[in-house]
């Protein structure tokens, strides 16, 4: 697991309870914005999350791997799930990502406080972006 998702995956892991999902709240907050030559319509939709997702994964730099995300301010999980993958991930190397397990969310011990399907949805995002990487 690269070094930035294995800290916020850490960071999960201090809190407990209800402070996990405020945790997952702040992330939400920091969901970095798109840059402004990429726009939505451009990206792929994550049909599997419960709220519009899209993404879009740069891979030209194979040694510095590009994620964005796209997710309205009115789905705070969607975008809260985004912003671990992007803090943890984004400019990453492609096998670094590749390598990680799929289901290291449920390291974040969040299953008892969202529902099995908003967690579907941290899974189908990490499972595009390794379909984009192969």
């Amino acid at each position: 697991m690269p070094t930035a998702l294995a800290e916020v995956v850490s960071d999960f892991k201090e809190m407990q309870g209800q402070d996990k999902l405020q945790l997952l709240l702040e992330f939400a907050g920091e969901l970095p914005p798109l840059p402004a030559e990429l726009e939505e319509a451009a990206m792929e939709p994550v049909p599997e999350c419960q709220s519009p997702l899209f993404l879009h994964v740069d891979a030209a730099d194979r040694d510095n791997v590009r994620l964005y995300f796209s997710a309205p301010a009115e789905a705070p999980t969607t975008r809260g799930f985004a912003a671990i993958l992007a803090a943890g991930l984004d400019s990453q190397p492609a096998d670094d990502i590749l390598a990680v397990p799929d289901d290291f969310y449920s390291e974040l011990g969040l299953a008892a406080l969202i529902s099995p399907l908003r967690l579907r949805g941290m899974s189908a995002m990490l499972a595009r972006i390794k379909k984009r990487l192969r």
